[in-house]
């Protein structure tokens, strides 16, 4: 197996004074609900009470083929991966749109899309191989392969820290990631596969037993294997579900906070957590997605979503329309008057003589 640096956890002591901050803010205790527990955690990451705001976000988007897309698992063809890579260059995706609301900036890798060449030589740079092959019957990766993924996910992640990001959010792209992805929540969870697999972008009941057959087969595939994340992700998972696994571990190692996007994303998180125990402590799941997969991986890996808005586009949609949740967690807590600063008595009067 791989072996990633080992995790440390968020600063407990943080923690702690920003939990104690909270309790003599202007407000019940508690009142904020998720707020507080959001700034508590941002407190941790950063190892300082109060937090910074989050200022350097930074979305990364992973881009791969799947050759079991050729089984009519999707509603859309394999091209539409190259097309959307290059709408998401030119700024013209959702997922541009929305970290521009938001103040985060976007990058797009192409790990492995099915085209002849990449887009360009800065997206293609850490490319593994041309698509994938097809889970259901075949391995997705080869050994080489598999461990190239990883490493080019480790090193995506260290460009972002070392450039000044202080939050990242991993978002996938690519027709039928889904496949893979459910594949792979049901070889972690032991959940039943048929249980797992949604519609992804909205097939109709013949596709859905077709997808249906892939994933169960792909699972009936690794089931010796179960254990072990790396030959996991190599037998029925995909390069870019592998490079997102690798991003989100070496995140929690650099000791960068991690929004979580939607199934495809929380998959890689959860070889992640395999791969680099304790990660999960720096990530928080942005969304829910309507995959039934996601709520399972979620549930895996204690994860409370932010938001929930019924969303199923990735490409890191989801994590980053929660991202300003997440920054009014950090203003709260640092620009709260406390009760003593504003001269609010803490405490309610349990005389109930006073009129």
């Amino acid at each position: 197996m791989m072996r990633f640096s080992s995790v440390t956890p968020p600063d407990s002591s943080a923690a702690t004074q920003a939990r104690e901050r909270q309790d003599v803010l202007t407000k019940p205790q508690g009142a904020l609900g998720r707020l507080e527990e959001l700034s508590i955690w941002i407190t941790a990451c950063q190892g300082s009470c109060p937090p910074r705001q989050v200022a350097r976000a930074r979305v990364v988007v992973f881009a791969g083929d799947h050759g079991v897309s050729r089984s009519g698992v999707s509603a859309y063809p394999r091209e539409v991966t190259a097309q959307m890579v290059a709408n998401i260059e030119s700024g013209g995706a959702a997922i541009n749109v929305l970290a521009e609301v938001v103040g985060a900036t976007v990058r797009v890798v192409d790990i492995a899309v099915d085209s002849a060449q990449p887009l360009s030589a800065g997206i293609g740079g850490h490319r593994v191989r041309r698509g994938c092959g097809d889970i259901s019957i075949e391995d997705a990766l080869s050994d080489a392969e598999t461990t190239a993924a990883l490493d080019a996910g480790a090193a995506i992640a260290d460009e972002e820290i070392d450039a000044g990001a202080d939050l990242l959010i991993p978002g996938d792209l690519g027709i039928g990631n889904t496949t893979p992805s459910a594949a792979l929540i049901a070889a972690m969870t032991g959940l039943d596969p048929a249980d797992l697999v949604g519609r992804g972008t909205g097939i109709d009941e013949e596709a859905l037993a077709r997808k249906t057959s892939a994933v169960c087969a792909a699972v009936a595939r690794a089931r010796n294997i179960a254990d072990d994340p790396v030959a996991l992700v190599r037998t029925c998972g995909s390069a870019d579900l592998a490079a997102m696994a690798g991003f989100c571990a070496q995140a929690a190692v650099r000791r960068t906070p991690v929004l979580l996007d939607g199934v495809v994303v929380t998959a890689a998180a959860l070889l992640a957590e395999r791969l680099a125990p304790g990660a999960r402590h720096w990530w928080q799941a942005g969304h829910r997605s309507t995959e039934p997969a996601h709520r399972a991986a979620l549930d895996h890996l204690g994860l409370e979503p932010i938001i929930d808005m019924r969303m199923r586009l990735g490409e890191g949609s989801g994590a980053t329309a929660a991202l300003p949740l997440l920054r009014c967690a950090v203003a709260t807590l640092n620009s709260m008057s406390t009760f003593a600063e504003a001269a609010v008595s803490d405490r309610a009067t349990t005389d109930d003589r006073v009129s």
